[in-house]
């Protein structure tokens, strides 16, 4: 039968998203849905006989990766100004928590999108079968909590989604999970800029950082491409009240030479249409003039999705992964 989807459930606080789907009208005796369990199984398809109340897989896919050996957790923290931040932990079952695990850290926090549990194979196969612990944090600007959740960190708000991820690397410090010598984090986009303001707030808390398709230089970004459609989010910096609260998160304008910044791994991509390239190089070639080791790599394809397809995406992710185990271990 061709399925159809009928409802989205995200639920906050569980570690499971669920997709239910229905079947041409013809078809009364069962119904279709399907379950993404955590970040390290995928999703798989069930079939339910209403007749005997009996559920039995219909699809699912063939995976060569163990997912008992690993557990999800979301834990709750309080941020700078106290408010109730979550995170998901995964990792190998039996965690020792002696501040030594390589552990990457994700975050985006913006533009009201979501960051929930969701299948991620690169993770998997790549990073925790070699002993990595992987963070999502879900930290405000995003959609997680609604539209409250989003606007608590909007233009003169902003530094509020940057103290969340700040106290969830501390927090992960403070539970012996990792120490700044073996935390990374990543982000794009957005998640980019995110990484950025880490770089140039907290060098001392991260070992590892990996910033792809970026937005950094904030006193142009209105100017470049899509940017111009982002200042509801960010603010206009051609308004000096506005640029007064971007100028102290603005990477490009607050790296500085003589400061210790843990490793850099900027990728961009040339054709990228929404985010110019001239954010990454500028900030390279900053950083360069003043001394710092960073890496670079720049995609001549693939848009904002920084790869055109999936054996580039492939290679986008071995670069980054290899990087981060090099550094955290």
């Amino acid at each position: 039968h061709i399925l159809f989807p009928q409802t989205f459930v995200i639920p906050m606080n569980a570690e499971k998203t669920i997709t239910q789907w229905h079947v041409p009208v013809d078809d009364t005796s069962c119904y279709w849905y399907s379950i993404f369990t955590s970040f390290t199984t995928p999703g798989t398809i069930y079939r339910y006989d209403v007749t005997t109340g009996a559920s039995s897989v219909f699809r699912a896919p063939q995976v060569d990766f163990d997912s008992a050996r690993y557990e999800t957790k979301q834990v709750f923290f309080n941020s700078k100004d106290g408010t109730r931040v979550p995170m998901f932990i995964t990792h190998r079952r039996g965690l020792k928590l002696d501040g030594k695990n390589p552990t990457l850290l994700y975050g985006y926090g913006g533009f009201e999108i979501s960051q929930v549990a969701s299948y991620r194979a690169s993770v998997g196969a790549a990073w925790l079968e070699r002993g990595g612990v992987y963070i999502l944090a879900n930290i405000r600007g995003g959609g997680e909590f609604g539209p409250a959740w989003h606007q608590a960190a909007l233009k003169e708000k902003r530094q509020r989604a940057y103290d969340d991820f700040i106290a969830i690397a501390e927090d992960l410090v403070r539970r012996k999970i990792t120490s700044p010598r073996h935390l990374g984090i990543q982000g794009g986009s957005n998640g980019g800029l995110l990484m950025g303001v880490m770089l140039t707030q907290r060098p001392d808390l991260f070992n590892a950082v990996v910033c792809q398709v970026p937005l950094l230089d904030m006193r142009r970004y209105h100017t470049l491409l899509a940017g111009a459609s982002w200042m509801g989010e960010y603010g206009n910096p051609d308004v000096p009240a506005e640029w007064e609260y971007i100028s102290r998160y603005s990477p490009y304008q607050n790296v500085k030479a003589g400061v210790k910044y843990p490793r850099v791994l900027f990728t961009t991509s040339t054709r990228d249409d929404r985010v110019h390239p001239a954010h990454a190089r500028k900030m390279v070639a900053r950083m360069l003039e003043q001394g710092h080791d960073v890496l670079y790599y720049e995609n001549i394809e693939g848009g904002h999705g920084g790869a055109a397809n999936n054996r580039q995406s492939a290679y986008m992710s071995a670069l980054a992964y290899t990087f981060l185990l090099k550094q955290l271990r």
